[in-house]
This record gives structure tokens, sequence and C-alpha cells, in this order.
């Protein structure tokens, strides 16, 4: 099964072909394959973040991420610098006008693509700390970066001269909107009919999350909160009139008084937006954030989630993103996960 290593290299990959296939349409013409390369390196640009990575505290960095470097204060910063500096290094008759276009469009995509999914995007940092995370694609899935990744490799062996590649590049990346535009569609569809089945059920609701299980946009994971924890879920675009089978889950808030680094504590509750749970595993205390889903939770309702935390023991969350994200699967887990897909 993917490892987190895996998920890494997958949202890379679909934020270079992406501005591959981008840097053709804005600049092929004046700059030829030269465009690819340039427009893959300014849509990955935002992701130098990851730097962070190799000196902050883990606590510190998983707020990092996707926070300054993914805002628009950045791009506005270090498009007109990187414009500069592209039309006075490279040789193409493109207008400083139409460098910043490469440039910041690119940037301004990349924001927008990682806007999609749960882990959130700092559009208005530093003024702002808010999240913007419209949840509805998983953080890396193959279905949004494969028709992008196809026709650069396409793009790759056509002649610079080739007038079909702007409509390949056009063609591939209509493909990938109209995916990020089903994902919308069918998540309003999730939610009518899981809010149906809440109030059906009696169900107070203070807030509401649902965001789609791995790798697909066809099973959904939803929480909704209560005052004193969670009512969790899943539900199929196939599920039909099936009732959706929720579980409640404790927050045990009084729990997180046994974190000693309150600093380090404070930091965890605003990257889990509030959708946390406390337990205590015999003296250790784990911290759990539900906005990132649950391990194979659709099959197992005694499932861990896959983002959990030991605020007590900070030198064991190196991989505390994703790092559950496909613990306990094999042949069967995927029989089973894709018999869930289709609404069994």
């Amino acid at each position: 099964m993917p490892s987190p290593a895996t998920f890494a290299t997958l949202d890379s990959l679909t934020h270079i072909v992406v501005g591959a296939c981008a840097g053709e349409l804005i600049a092929g013409k004046k700059l030829g394959k030269k465009a690819m390369l340039i427009g893959a390196i300014a849509n990955s640009l935002p992701d130098i973040d990851i730097v962070c990575s190799l000196f902050l505290p883990l606590s510190k960095d998983l707020l990092a991420h996707r926070g300054f470097t993914h805002s628009f204060l950045f791009a506005l910063l270090v498009t007109p610098l990187l414009a500069w500096m592209s039309k006075r290094w490279v040789r193409s008759g493109m207008t400083f006008t139409i460098w910043c276009w490469l440039w910041g469009s690119q940037v301004l995509l990349h924001d927008f693509i990682d806007a999609f999914n749960a882990y959130g995007t700092g559009w208005f940092e530093p003024f702002s700390h808010y999240r913007v995370s419209f949840n509805t694609m998983f953080v890396a899935d193959p279905l949004f970066t494969l028709w992008p990744a196809f026709v650069t490799v396409l793009l790759l062996f056509i002649s610079a001269l080739n007038g079909a590649r702007r409509r390949w590049a056009g063609f591939a990346l209509t493909l990938s909107a109209c995916y990020l535009l089903s994902g919308i569609f069918l998540k309003s569809i999730i939610d009518t009919k899981a809010k149906e089945q809440l109030a059906r059920n009696g169900t107070p609701v203070k807030r509401y999350l649902s965001t789609p299980t791995p790798l697909n946009n066809l099973l959904w994971y939803i929480v909704a909160e209560q005052d004193s924890g969670f009512y969790i879920g899943y539900r199929s675009v196939f599920d039909g009139n099936r009732p959706t089978k929720f579980r409640f889950t404790c927050r045990n808030a009084a729990l997180l008084s046994a974190a000693t680094d309150k600093a380090e504590l404070e930091r965890l509750l605003r990257f889990s937006q509030g959708f946390y749970t406390a337990e205590m595993q015999k003296d250790t205390l784990k911290f759990n954030v539900l906005r990132f889903g649950e391990i194979i939770g659709w099959n197992d309702t005694a499932s861990h989630c896959v983002f959990y935390y030991y605020p007590q023991h900070p030198t064991a969350n190196e991989l505390v993103v994703q790092r559950g994200r496909f613990a306990r699967w094999d042949g069967e887990q995927l029989r089973l996960f894709l018999r869930r897909i289709a609404g069994r």
C-alpha cells in the first residue's frame, strides 16, 4: 500500500504536470518547451515551505506548511521579482507583464488546487490564520493528476512548432477542472443526505465536516460536532436512500490537562480547528485530529485517526501527517473499500 512518501510524491507530481500544461498554454509560443519547465517550477514554488521541516519543531511545522508561501501576499511579492529576473536572463521577447502573468498565475493556481483538500491553505497569511479548505478532493488524487501527467509526457515528444500543443494542454487542464467540479457536485449530494439523516435522528449539530476518503471522491468521511464530542459516519454517492450510520466519539477535552507544553497544545488545537479528541493509552496522552479521516474507518468502527500526536513524547511524532493512512490495508481491505464505494 502507498506510504506517506508516496502521497508527497504524487502531490508534487500534480503541481509539476499542471504547471507544465499551464506554462505551455501561457507561453508555449514564445518559449517553446522551456515554458513547460518554467511552468512546472513556478507551480511548485509555494511548496518551498518544506524547508521549515528541517529546523522547526513538528507542531510549528504543521502550521507553517501551506502557510505564508501559499498566501496572496507571497504571490504578490515574488511575482514581480521573478518576472524581472526572467525578463533579464531568459531570451524570449516576452514583456515584463507576460512574465508576471506566467509566474503569478502559476503560484495562484497552486494555492487554488491545494485549497480543495482537507489540510487547508493560508491564503490570507500573515493577516489571518484562517485556512481555506473546500474539502472536495483527497490530498493526492490520481484521477485529477492523470490527464495533465499524460499530456506533459506527450508534449515532451511533440515538436515545439506543432500547433496542437496548446490544444492538448488545454484539454488536460479542462478534464482536471471538470474533476474538481465533480467533487463540488458530489459533496453537495453527500452533505444533503447526511444532514437530512442527522436531522431525522434528532442530532443537534454545531459544526459539520465532510471530505473524501483516499484516492476517490465517491466515498465520503463525515464528522458532525456536538458540545461533548462528534458523530462520525461514511457515505457513498451510491448509497441512495440507505441511511448513514453514525457513531459517537467523546472529545475528552479534560484529558488535555495532562499536556505539559501548553504552547505546543495551543498549536495542535489551532491545527485541528477544533475537530479533535483526546485519549489516554495507558499513561500516554494521545491527541487525535479528526479532519483527516480514520484508518479503514468505513469498515472498522474501532479504527484510529490517520493523524494522531503524542504531546508528551514529541520525538515519537516524526511521521505524524498521513502516517496511518494505509495502515492495515491489504488485498482484502482494498476489496472491502471498493465494495463500500459501490454502496454495499
